[in-house]
């Protein structure tokens, strides 16, 4: 890492949501909300984009720990707010608090830890248990 994150340090990421990041199964009277997968996704990527700058070239961080509570639903068409904020660092972990916010009120609040991983050492081991 060329720096480690601060505490405090704080990233921010707006989306509007549409039908592909609904749930799979609405209609026949399920309305169409946004999923916890699709949430998931971008309260991750708002992590990941929070310490990019602190990374090496060769370096990137993956997700290995996630407890999330998705506590209120939003319809398509609504915009989401994610918040990651960096709580703890050690090592080449970083541990994030993560909040989802729509218009109306908090609809996801949790911790989120991110590794910081060499790509090139990262690829190789994937190439292995892929041959």
């Amino acid at each position: 890492m060329k720096s480690r994150p601060r505490i405090g340090l704080t990233g921010e990421l707006a989306f509007k949501t549409e039908a592909k990041h609904a749930v799979e199964f609405a209609g026949n009277g399920m309305p169409a909300v946004l999923s916890t997968p699709n949430l998931v996704g971008f309260l991750e990527r708002t992590a990941r984009e929070t310490i990019a700058g602190c990374l090496e070239d060769g370096e990137r961080s993956v997700g290995i720990e996630l407890d999330l509570k998705h506590l209120e639903p939003t319809p398509i068409g609504h915009t989401v707010h994610c918040t990651a904020r960096v709580i703890h660092t050690e090592d080449r972990q970083v541990m994030f608090q993560l909040e989802a916010r729509d218009a109306g009120e908090l609809i996801c609040r949790g911790l989120h830890k991110r590794a910081v991983i060499n790509l090139e050492k990262f690829s190789k081991r994937v190439q292995e248990k892929s041959a």
